[in-house]
């Protein structure tokens, strides 16, 4: 069983400060800060995502056996296939 990482007693201590009192008064709104300046970092997004989607059987063994006469993996002749239709889509 995995345990939270806890922030630092003092970390803490402030944090319930923010909490109780109106901090407002410390904000500037001429002057607006940047995320990466309160070091807050947002996380990137990954190159590929998985996806999921229903193809009919004799779809998906047509693909399988096109991908193993060319000697490619299916998945990545689907991806090719997408991108080829999605060009030729986009320059008509």
């Amino acid at each position: 069983m995995k345990r939270k990482a806890r922030a630092p007693k003092r970390r803490r201590a402030e944090i319930r400060d923010y909490d109780t009192q109106d901090t407002s008064d410390m904000i500037d709104t001429t002057k607006p800060l940047t995320l990466k300046q309160i070091g807050i970092e947002l996380p990137r997004v990954p190159p590929t995502q998985v996806v999921s989607i229903r193809l009919p059987s004799t779809l998906l063994n047509q693909l399988k056996a096109y991908a193993s006469a060319r000697d490619v993996p299916y998945q990545a002749l689907i991806k090719l296939l997408l991108a080829e239709s999605l060009q030729r889509r986009r320059a008509a």
